[in-house]
């Protein structure tokens, strides 16, 4: 009988730290994160751009990052786009780091613009910008956001 309630006990205290770090996820509350960037790139059916951001959060919280776009389709260009983009699902700035899935169909000639929106999981980002260049297609692959 000892036995068994210490197992159940040490199960209990095991998994206790657990529990602390996901009540305390759900009680810091999302906040919301905001990304000023800028991106340049080109394509011909592969596609590549990098560039850099920085991050402000409602809670006080704010990160440099470098960003990196690659993937493929039937896409054709070279552009260089100045926006700003939105992130839901967060909870702590660190959220943002990773590799989101993208798809996108674009075009513009001369002044170029951007709307996409991508997911990482439970994590959401909206970009929107403009700029110069040109390109036309569509493609699909991954945008990285690192520190």
């Amino acid at each position: 009988m000892h036995t068994a309630r210490n197992l159940v006990l040490a199960a209990l205290l095991a998994g206790a730290p657990l529990m602390i770090a996901g009540n305390a996820h759900a009680a810091g509350g999302e906040i919301t994160c905001r990304m000023s960037f800028e991106i340049h790139g080109w394509s011909a059916f592969y596609k590549t751009s990098s560039g850099s951001g920085s991050v402000t959060c409602s809670n006080g919280q704010h990160m440099t990052v470098h960003l990196r776009s690659k993937g493929g389709g039937l896409t054709f260009g070279k552009s260089s786009i100045e926006g700003i983009g939105k992130f839901s699902g967060i909870f702590n700035v660190d959220e943002i780091l990773g590799t989101y899935v993208v798809g996108e169909a674009h075009a513009g000639a001369a002044a170029s613009s951007r709307a996409t929106v991508m997911t990482k999981g439970n994590v959401s980002l909206a970009l929107s910008g403009t700029g110069k260049g040109w390109n036309l297609g569509v493609d699909f692959g991954k945008f990285t956001i690192s520190r």
